[in-house]
């Protein structure tokens, strides 16, 4: 059997330079200080992390929650998958179609599972519009599940220096609490700013820039959803390769286009 794949995405490289960027030249300004270990401190992280989760719980059922760190975590394991890569998978159809017949791509394996519906709407000569139906549908619900997993981020995003305020409310209050001892109030006064940095760290390094790269996710997922489909619908059509890749470079960027030479 003919084997095809077309598996979804991640930015591995340039996500693990970005936070390894971001923390890294945080980290060197905080070791150049006089007193590095004076940035550490356990009550602030408990109040800054542990009540951003326990807000943004309120705000979203516990399995959400979860299934928003799952999706993140996808990003930075999964494979990625361009949109001129599933151009070529479907060209790659096309050709089996033309050379073998409809029929025989229900032999072809893949471990898409949306790959290998469209391919069953074109060995059961499904009409166009179902295909067009389908798509929709499967872009809609996509998107749904994805808009969940970017809000728990966007959450946390406003909730993180929110509660790093929190911490440095409290952290004056006891200041204050202090004021017959003077020299107490510098080692306090820096305590109580600990936890403005440390939501502020969070929403700018980890939460914001996770919502982001999630949104950029989706988006990219629709179009090579969309390839797919569209894909189908111009086998269908008419299954000359050549064709078929004419109308799906439409998709992409005129840089990353094959010239009638370069095929």
């Amino acid at each position: 059997h003919t084997r095809l794949t077309c598996d979804w995405s991640s930015d591995v490289c340039s996500s693990d330079l970005g936070i390894v960027a971001g923390f890294g030249l945080v980290g060197a300004t905080i070791a150049m200080g006089p007193d590095p270990g004076g940035f550490i401190d356990i009550p602030s992280v408990l109040i800054v992390l542990g009540g951003t989760f326990a807000a943004t719980l309120i705000c979203f059922p516990f399995e959400e929650f979860l299934q928003a760190f799952k999706a993140a975590s996808k990003t930075f394991t999964s494979k990625r998958t361009m949109p001129e890569e599933v151009v070529d998978v479907m060209v790659q159809i096309a050709e089996i179609s033309r050379r073998e017949g409809i029929l025989a791509l229900e032999r072809v394996e893949t471990n898409n599972p949306l790959l290998k519906k469209a391919m069953q709407l074109i060995a059961d000569n499904a009409d166009p519009e179902l295909i067009h139906s389908t798509v929709v549908i499967e872009i809609s619900s996509m998107q749904k599940r994805h808009g969940i997993n970017i809000g728990v981020f966007n959450k946390m995003a406003a909730l993180a220096p929110a509660m790093g305020m929190l911490g440095t409310l409290i952290g004056l209050i006891q200041m204050l609490s202090q004021l017959s001892d003077p020299s107490a109030l510098g080692p306090a006064m820096a305590v109580a700013l600990i936890t403005t940095l440390y939501g502020t760290i969070l929403a700018n390094f980890i939460f914001s820039p996770l919502a982001t790269k999630l949104k950029s996710r989706s988006t990219q997922e629709s179009m090579n959803l969309s390839i797919i489909f569209e894909g189908a619908k111009s086998i269908l059509e008419n299954n000359n390769p050549r064709l078929v890749y004419e109308k799906l470079s439409s998709f992409l960027a005129p840089s990353v286009r094959k010239h009638e030479e370069d095929k």
